[in-house]
């Protein structure tokens, strides 16, 4: 009976980390892998005739951060937890053989041996599996909904950092367009100084204009590097795996319009996951105030047994039941009032944080989107004046020096324009970041893991 007992059970088998494997497995991660595509193809709806990818957009990398990245796994790992203890909350008290063996020395008729045998069979009384179980629910959806927040943090990340290397290389192209522009103009200005039109000032003001959109290309070409390697980061592969791809930044330049408040909030309130994780953890925790008020009432133990007494068979049938005099749980009790009071409040102030975010959010979008119509206004008239001085410079009207000093400004509006740009995608993604909007995608993308596990050894059944 033992051994039938016994060949059911679980045997540990180790899984010890190999730093350098883990290490060399990280580092190997690319955006051309034939599982990767068969994910971005699930979840796209669509088929990649090419593969690698010629040209990476923002939903695409969203996912390749799902697939990937680190944190979603600790996330998933920490929801496996949580479904576990929803196992051992469920389990039953297993009941307990006690054996005594007895003998009587002093007589050998009819028989000298008395053995003794019961079992303690533990009765739960007033539902208190029921709570540990609805407790443990609470905790692991709690912990679900904790994977929907991780994956929304690596979306953020993603489009961060999409943001910035838009940003840093729509710079690189008007800051060399300017470093022409200064070269040409400084150019003019030395011969003119030369010919004795202008003064050494103005030459001097020139060199130094075109010395600064030297460096400052310099700093966008930075900038444009530590981008690639925070959006490496942001999807969970090596910085080399990012070489050479290009990014797709088509319909950008599109944004939603107005936003409203109100809709916004109940949005947010109805959607983030960090509100509806609260409430569950509220959950679990009014079930553990429960389990606790139930503990008040003392479990039964059944304790049947059995005598060979001496040749006579005598049967018997204990009832043990803890007596609650001297405690009656109170002190576990109040513990628990108290962490529900706590939970509440961390609800209540969480509720306020997200509402204060929102607020803040919508009135940095709007106000991002009155900055972009400004700036697409002063485009609009810079491009219209540059066209008017050309046609002036061709019929003679104004200089050469005239023209590249329109020219400039034509830059300078269009730098305005792309800052204008930046700053509403910016603001954009934070509104997004505050109403946590659904992805869109099912649950199956963030909730397990879509890449062959590891090669560890694994628990077995014999």
């Amino acid at each position: 009976m033992t051994a039938g007992l016994l060949a059911g059970c679980t045997h540990f088998r180790s899984q010890p980390l190999a730093p350098a494997e883990t290490a060399a497995r990280l580092e190997s991660r690319s955006l051309g892998e034939p599982a990767l595509k068969g994910f971005l193809e699930k979840n796209l709806h669509r088929e990649l005739t090419n593969w690698p990818a010629a040209s990476w957009d923002f939903d695409m990398l969203t996912l390749a951060a799902f697939y990937y990245h680190p944190s979603l796994d600790v996330a998933r790992g920490r929801w496996a937890v949580a479904e576990a203890v929803k196992i051992t909350a469920g389990g039953r008290p297993n009941p307990t053989l006690n054996v005594t063996p007895g003998y009587n020395t002093t007589t050998l008729t009819p028989s000298p041996w008395i053995p003794l045998g019961f079992l303690d069979i533990p009765v739960e009384t007033a539902g208190k599996r029921g709570y540990r179980i609805a407790q443990a629910v609470g905790l692991s959806e709690s912990a679900r909904l904790n994977i929907a927040s991780v994956a929304w943090q690596a979306r953020s990340g993603v489009r961060r950092s999409l943001v910035a290397l838009h940003a840093a290389q729509g710079a690189e192209v008007l800051l060399r367009e300017q470093q022409g522009l200064q070269a040409e103009n400084l150019g003019l200005l030395e011969r003119q100084h030369e010919a004795g039109a202008v003064s050494a000032f103005e030459v001097s003001q020139a060199g130094i204009a075109a010395d600064n959109a030297r460096l400052g290309l310099r700093d966008a070409e930075r900038q444009s590097a530590e981008a690639r390697v925070q959006l490496a980061e942001a999807i969970g592969v090596p910085a080399s795996a990012l070489a050479g791809v290009k990014f797709s930044f088509e319909g950008w330049g599109q944004l939603a319009g107005e936003a409203s408040v109100t809709d916004a909030r109940r949005q947010a309130l109805l959607n983030r996951s960090d509100i509806l994780s609260g409430l569950a953890d509220y959950a679990a925790i009014e079930a553990g105030l429960q389990l606790e008020i139930a503990k008040q009432y003392p479990d039964v133990h059944l304790q049947p047994g059995y005598q060979f007494d001496q040749g006579d068979s005598k049967w018997s049938l204990g009832i043990t039941v803890e007596l609650p005099v001297l405690n009656q749980n109170q002190g576990p009790i109040a513990e628990a009032k108290a962490r529900r009071t706590e939970a509440a409040a961390r609800f209540n102030a969480l509720q306020a944080g997200v509402l204060f975010e929102i607020d803040r959010a919508v009135a940095g979008y709007h106000a991002a989107l009155q900055k972009r119509a400004d700036a697409d206004e002063l485009l609009a008239r810079s491009q219209k004046q540059e066209q008017r001085s050309r046609a002036m410079f061709e019929a003679g009207e104004i200089s050469k020096g005239d023209l590249v000093a329109l020219r400039l400004q034509l830059s300078a509006a269009k730098m305005a324009r792309l800052d204008g740009l930046i700053k509403s995608q910016q603001a954009l993604a934070q509104l997004e970041d505050a109403l946590q909007s659904p992805l869109g995608l099912p649950a199956s993308v963030w909730q397990t893991s879509p890449r062959v596990p590891e090669s560890h050894p694994t628990e077995s059944h014999p």
